[in-house]
């Protein structure tokens, strides 16, 4: 009897740990960042996407293509409007480059190009082809949870690290505790002031996975202005490998 009784007390210590192991765990913030860009990313990408911009006097639409192979590679292919169309983006590591077909010239974008608009949006160059990995060059604090739109979440800050390229100073996001998904992003200036909040929405589930198919993306200080982008269709079992995102396949891509 006493026997079953310290085996019975065990094996309960033993699931009490392991319980407040897994606690732990899913209360890491970096490893809550981890799980939400694993979700949102494969190991390579292709995905069909509209960019309609607002503006108080008038809306636009652009479609396009992207492709992305882990963290360090991706390209971008406007593919509408007609007088865009053929223009592409490269990102190889923190390395970035703008195709204009009218001009056939591929440019390299310096640094102080990443906080200007990206096609006439409210994006950066910076927030489309971000060259820094959300996990690995930031410093992470849960700052407790917080309910969105009746979806609860995570609230975790993230401060770049002081060698991290970056236009924001700090970013907050929220992601939700079901599916460990973006839910909200905001981004912060040097003086600690709200810059632009981003949504995510309308999750579908798109190549075996399920994802916010509606970003929408509204600055601070620009009444009227917003930008949303809605994906279409994405695939995570294409096979792409680093020789896909040439220079020269900015050109010929389609």
């Amino acid at each position: 009897m006493r026997k079953e009784m310290k085996l019975t007390k065990m094996i309960l210590a033993i699931c009490l740990i392991l319980l407040t192991v897994s606690s732990t765990a899913a209360q890491n913030p970096k490893e809550i960042i981890r799980r939400m860009e694993d979700n949102m990313r494969g190991d390579a990408s292709f995905s069909e996407m509209t960019m309609k911009t607002v503006r108080p006097r008038y809306t636009r639409e652009t479609t396009m293509r992207s492709w992305a192979l882990g963290d360090d590679y991706s390209l971008i292919l406007v593919t509408a409007p007609a007088r865009d169309q053929g223009t592409s983006f490269l990102k190889r590591g923190n390395e970035i480059w703008n195709y204009v077909p009218n001009i056939d010239r591929t440019v390299k974008m310096p640094p102080s190009m990443m906080s200007q608009s990206w096609m006439g949006s409210d994006f950066t160059n910076d927030d489309l082809v971000r060259g820094t990995s959300s996990v690995d060059d930031y410093d992470h604090k849960l700052l407790g949870s917080e309910t969105i739109e009746g979806i609860e979440c995570y609230k975790i800050e993230m401060i770049p690290h002081p060698e991290t390229p970056v236009v924001y100073e700090k970013v907050i996001y929220w992601v939700s505790k079901n599916n460990y998904l973006p839910v909200k992003l905001e981004n912060y200036d040097e003086y600690q002031e709200l810059v632009s909040s981003i949504r995510f929405r309308e999750v579908k589930k798109m190549g075996g996975r399920e994802i916010p198919s509606v970003m929408e993306i509204i600055p601070h200080d620009k009444d009227g202005h917003r930008t949303i982008i809605t994906t279409h269709n994405m695939d995570f079992t294409i096979t792409l490998t680093r020789d896909f995102f040439s220079q020269q396949n900015m050109r010929n891509v389609r």
